[in-house]
This record gives C-alpha cells, structure tokens and sequence, in this order.
C-alpha cells in the first residue's frame, strides 16, 4: 500500500519554502509557464476530486468551482517557490481565491495537500459547459501566450498592471486590430 503524503511546504537548502500548486487551464501549458515563471518546475500528473472546470463568458481561461461528484484532471507544480507564488498570486489576480485542496497524484496513489485558484464569484452567471484544454490550446493559445509575455514583462516595471487589466488590455488591442485588417 502506498503512502499517504499531505505535505503542504517544505524547506528547501536555501531556507525558502517550497510549494504544491494545482494547475487546471491555461497553466497546463509549458509555454505559458515557462513565459511567466521563467522555467517550468517538476510536474505530476493529478485530479482534484468534488470541483468543475467550466468556461467563463467573455473570457479565454477557465474556472473551477467546488461541486459534488465532479473531479478535474491537471498537474502539480511540486517545487514553487515563495517568489513564483508570488508571481502566480498576482497572474489570476481578483478573480481567483487560493485555497488549499487534497489532490490524488496520477503517477502514484499519493495524495498531496496543494493551493489551487478557484473563481472568486461562486454564483456567476457567466460560468458554462466545461473548459476544454485541447480545443484552448488550438485557438486561444498563441494569443493567450502573448498577452502573458507582456503581463511578465510588465512585472519588472515599477507601476505593473495586474493581469485583468493587461487581459482586457490585449484583447482588445486586437480585437481592433482584426477589425481594421
């Protein structure tokens, strides 16, 4: 039988603490971590039991909710750092709370205590459906990418937007640019 891990931060040799972070969007993409991380950490496979992944109108990224009998499959980042919380805290900016959940690790039968964004508005209308990763990523992707390059850009700057600003900013950008092409 294999053990049952909950741990949710470690120590690490320089004295900072490591932690578990469940991913279940946009971040399951390699580029858009490394574009806003500068790497992408160690990476387990897992679900998170009793929440749904839905869309959300007017927006390219999705958001979880707690409801029964749901379960969402994404990753764990096993090795954040204070700084890269940091980092992920202000990319799903007011919009997302972080929450500690338990998650079941794929790849052994651990369970591992992990943060997670959850939407905010738990009583949205403009959540629906289910998100769709695959079909994000065909269609949404490039630009998506682009806008975070400019978001972690923008965080070396003294007067940085928060990440719905830059969002809103970018799309519409080129929204009027494909209108005027």
């Amino acid at each position: 039988m294999a053990s049952m891990n909950s741990v949710t931060a470690v120590g690490n040799a320089n004295g900072g603490n490591i932690r578990s972070v469940f991913v279940y969007g946009s971040l399951l993409a390699d580029d858009v971590v490394r574009a806003l991380l500068r790497r992408v950490p160690q990476i387990s496979p897992a679900t998170l039991h009793g929440y749904h992944r839905f869309s959300v109108k007017g927006r390219v990224y999705p958001a979880i909710l707690p409801v029964e009998n749901k379960k969402i499959t994404g990753r764990v980042f096993l090795d954040i750092t204070a700084p890269e919380m940091d980092i992920l805290d202000k990319f799903e900016d007011y919009e997302y709370e972080r929450r500690l959940v338990d998650v079941s690790l794929l790849d052994s039968s651990d369970v591992l205590q992990a943060y997670t964004y959850v939407w905010a508005t738990s009583g949205d209308p403009d959540l629906y459906g289910e998100w769709d990763f695959e079909a994000w990523k065909d269609s949404k992707m490039k630009d998506f990418l682009n806008m975070t390059v400019e978001f972690a850009e923008a965080q070396e700057l003294p007067q940085s937007k928060p990440r719905v600003a830059t969002y809103e900013s970018y799309y519409k950008q080129n929204d009027a640019n494909n209108i005027t092409s």
